[in-house]
């Protein structure tokens, strides 16, 4: 009879935590390390934010069409008269109903500002409008404001007195006007000069300190900005 083969039991191998061996619970905690480390870079904002110089962030253009090729500086800005499709007429009026007519403002520094009274960054913007209206009025400045996809005029009226808005604004009801600028963000801006021609477009809303320095140097010759009012200025816009 031949010899079977001797049994031999052999023991079960077992990890270092159940079924885990080190190597394989060093890898991990390597991995869960790594990742934590990527992450803690790709969220820590460039630079510092202690100390208090910290500035905040400037505000976007809150975009409502598909961005196109629009008018550029050294085109002559179109009237605020539109003729439509259907061949009926549409003229921006002001929230008292009197036309706005850019020939009627040759001669002056037009800042066209394309703007909506529920839109966060115009609300930004709205106080710097307002201070640098009353700023160079009296040196040959007119802000326009052009209100686009509003409910009603009133709405906006109402806006402009709670906020103590003095420069003219007017209604686009259907954004005839808008259309016809290319505008596609809110705010837009169009700074035209005295002979009614587009010196600057600003699609967003716009510094208070490089504003006022285009504006004095599109003003006619001779004139100079008025100083800022000391008084306490009236609430800004917040949004709502």
């Amino acid at each position: 009879m031949s010899e079977r083969p001797e049994f031999t039991h052999q023991r079960e191998r077992h990890g270092l935590i159940g079924p885990f061996s080190g190597r394989q619970i060093l890898a991990a905690f390597l991995a869960i390390v790594t990742a934590g480390i990527v992450l803690v870079g790709i969220t820590t904002p460039i630079g510092t934010t202690a100390g208090p110089a910290l500035v905040d962030p400037r505000a976007t253009p809150f975009v409502i069409a598909s961005p196109t090729q629009g008018l550029r500086p050294g085109d002559l800005a179109p009237e605020l008269a539109v003729t439509r499709p259907d061949g009926t007429t549409f003229q921006l009026t002001d929230l008292d109903g009197q036309p706005v007519r850019l020939a009627d403002l040759r001669g002056k520094v037009v800042w066209l500002n394309f703007w909506a009274s529920w839109c966060p960054p115009c609300q930004h913007e709205t106080p710097i409008l307002r201070e640098l209206s009353e700023r160079y009025k009296a040196q040959g400045l007119e802000v326009i404001g052009v209100s686009v996809q509003e409910t009603t005029a009133d709405d906006v009226k109402s806006y402009a007195e709670r906020y103590d808005l003095h420069y003219t604004i007017g209604f686009d009801a259907l954004g005839d006007v808008f259309h016809a600028y290319k505008v596609f963000a809110l705010p837009t801006q169009f700074f035209i000069d005295t002979n009614g021609v587009i010196r600057q477009v600003a699609n967003g809303p716009v510094d208070e300190n490089v504003a006022a320095a285009l504006i004095e140097s599109m003003l006619p010759p001779g004139s100079s900005a008025a100083p800022s009012s000391s008084a306490t200025p009236p609430a800004s816009p917040s949004p709502s």
